[in-house]
């Protein structure tokens, strides 16, 4: 582990490896951009120094939480939702399993971590696990291991958070006034979910950011406007919305008013959910429209399917698993609309991957305010980029594409996961140079 081979990754092809070889050469040390992601501002803000290994590389990713869980280890045993639990015995158990992760995009990051960031020369192993902590831990003291000096080395130019819709966005301030390049990024997925039962507390947030009673659905829509303009002012560039289908649906300003009023008085149905959803949709690209931020919809995600593990740890452990999404005639209200302004950007992901051939390749190629975003979540790996390269290029083109994002979590993990992205895309234009579809300039 101490010499990642410089071709991993690459081609065994001999021509192919030539020529992707130059191209990640040309590539690697570009600055990087991180559209859409999940670090805590606030981590970054305070610049503390991180205060141990498990806490940095193993708690916050739900990539090892998940396989770890599927082999047996508890999410107590985790120490995950305040159980009690040694760092340094959590760090032990996680290198007795580690090759676990042996053919997964997760090793590939968490080598690059160890060896290129962390400077880690020993192979982690159940035996040298307290040597490779006791190593790391005197990393994170040193002050060119906190997140102000990280950010810089990592060669970070603009990181977008992933926010409420109701942040104070104080953390983004901060940073921007001492010179950062962080985002804020619009998601009003909870206030959508108007038959949640924390729906109710979220609608009083939104009243109390916007100083304004929300007894109608015309003064909800003002509230959200008033949003998305504070978090323009702040920097950001794009909304976000998670939908298990991506259903989009105008409703009569009637109809819109009249859930919203049975939203309020506590009875909401799971239908009128969903079309209010759909609605909001049709609405956000409006704005879009008029705002100019770029709508990011991420789609087919069943979220929560651990029920169990969901009542005791709550959400974002690792247990939301993809389902089928259909996007030709669940996207075409929206795009009707709005798919044609020139104003309006609409960047499309999904965990069905099945969908990259049939829908969204064809639909990125046609209408102007479609792109497609890269491979997102269980797809971010080897496999899944040089997929998806292959599925939507011939119909999409290259420049239909929206490029890559980290989606992390995990801060140290930023620059693994782009070297990574970069490494595949060199890839498949090393294979098209070496089927003299492209010349190597043009790569």
């Amino acid at each position: 582990m101490a010499r990642l081979h410089p071709d991993r990754y690459l081609s065994p092809v001999p021509s192919v490896r030539e020529a992707a070889r130059v191209v990640y050469d040309h590539t690697r040390a570009l600055p990087l951009v991180c559209p859409h992601g999940h670090v805590p501002p606030g981590l970054l803000a305070d610049d503390a120094p991180f205060s141990e290994p498990t806490s940095l590389l193993i708690t916050p990713d739900h990539y090892l939480l998940r396989m770890l869980y599927s082999q047996g280890v508890s999410l107590e045993m985790l120490g995950l939702s305040g159980a009690e639990a040694d760092p340094r015995e959590v760090w032990q158990l996680f290198a007795d399993r580690y090759d676990l992760f042996l053919g997964t995009p997760s090793r590939a990051w968490l080598e690059y971590e160890f060896v290129e960031i962390l400077g880690v020369d020993t192979p982690l192993t159940g035996d040298t696990a307290g040597e490779v902590y006791d190593l790391i831990s005197r990393r994170l003291r040193e002050p060119d291991f906190r997140p102000h000096a990280l950010f810089k080395r990592f060669g970070i130019e603009v990181l977008t958070t992933t926010d409420a819709a109701t942040d104070d966005l104080s953390d983004h301030a901060r940073l921007q006034e001492d010179g950062f390049r962080v985002l804020p990024c619009f998601r009003p997925d909870a206030l959508f979910a108007i038959a949640a039962p924390g729906w109710p507390r979220q609608l009083e947030l939104l009243a109390g950011k916007t100083r304004s009673e929300l007894r109608t659905f015309p003064a909800f829509l003002q509230a959200l406007e008033e949003r998305r303009a504070h978090f323009a002012a702040h920097g950001a560039t794009a909304t976000d919305h998670g939908v298990e289908v991506p259903l989009t649906h105008r409703l009569s300003d009637t109809e819109a008013a009249q859930i919203f009023q049975r939203a309020l008085r506590g009875e909401a149905s799971s239908v009128d959910e969903s079309r209010f959803q759909a609605h909001m949709l049709v609405e956000m690209a409006r704005m879009s429209c008029d705002d100019g931020l770029v709508m990011q919809l991420h789609a087919g995600s069943l979220r929560n399917h651990n029920r169990a593990l969901f009542d005791r740890f709550g959400p974002d452990i690792g247990a939301d698993i993809p389902v089928a999404a259909e996007f030709t005639r669940n996207l075409r209200e929206l795009l009707t609309a709005y798919g044609n302004h020139p104003r309006f950007r609409l960047v499309l992901f999904t965990l069905d991957e099945s969908t990259y051939t049939r829908e969204l390749a064809p639909l990125a190629g046609h209408y102007p305010a479609v792109r497609l975003g890269p491979p997102w979540w269980f797809l971010d790996s080897i496999e899944g980029m040089a997929r998806y390269r292959r599925a939507v290029t011939e119909t999409a083109g290259i420049f239909n594409t929206a490029g890559f994002n980290d989606d992390t979590r995990a801060f140290l993990s930023i620059p693994a996961r782009h070297d990574l992205a970069r490494r595949m895309d060199a890839n498949y234009l090393g294979e098209l140079v070496a089927r003299h579809e492209l010349t190597l300039e043009q790569a």
